[in-house]
């Protein structure tokens, strides 16, 4: 009967390790040769320059990485019931083999170039739009921008034209590993 006990605990224990695991994502780490941490996003990524996606890479990825999926949003913007940040690119899809995506890309809701990432797609953004939105806050503070990459067991092979809640739900319990880059932009009052 102890041996039975102690059996059932080992096991109970070794489930709830498993469990705790399989709850806490990886830490991915997410770079870019134009956004760096914590400092002011160029004008060239804004609304006030000329709106192109900069460049990402990631790495630290858990093996079993069958997909990756970003959400870029502004914290500093609340909207809705209840409030949720402002999102500015959602993008979906990517291959597990990706190890970032390139900078400028097209505006197109399925990216069929370049062919590492090919089949990508870019859903809707709180501008119900596909593809890249700079930052465009409005004057008087700083705003904190952040990319965050999510690391996915399975290919969840989701149709064009979701949006930030829509491809959270379908990752639940699918994201494996996570990690975000945070850059700031701010317009000054005019004069």
């Amino acid at each position: 009967m102890q041996i039975r006990n102690g059996i059932y605990a080992v096991a109970m224990v070794a489930l709830a390790a498993v469990t705790a695991s399989a709850q806490t994502p990886a830490v991915i780490t997410v770079t870019s040769p134009t956004l760096k941490a914590n400092e002011v996003v160029p004008i060239d990524h804004t609304a006030d320059g000329k709106n192109l996606s900069p460049a990402l890479s990631w790495s630290g990825a858990p093996a079993g990485t069958r997909q990756f999926a970003l959400i870029y949003d502004d914290p500093d913007v609340a909207f809705g019931n209840p409030p949720q940040s402002f999102v500015h690119w959602v993008v979906y899809n990517i291959p597990g083999t990706a190890k970032g995506l390139p900078g400028e890309l097209p505006m197109d809701a399925v990216l069929t170039a370049p062919a590492d990432i090919a089949g990508t797609i870019q859903g809707l953004s709180g501008f119900k739009r596909t593809g890249y939105r700079g930052p465009a806050p409005p004057p008087g503070k700083p705003h904190h921008y952040t990319w965050t990459v999510y690391a996915l067991d399975t290919e969840l092979k989701l149709e064009p034209g979701l949006n930030r809640n829509q491809l959270l739900e379908a990752m639940k319990g699918h994201i494996i590993g996570q990690g975000s880059l945070v850059a700031i932009y701010e317009r000054k009052p005019k004069q």
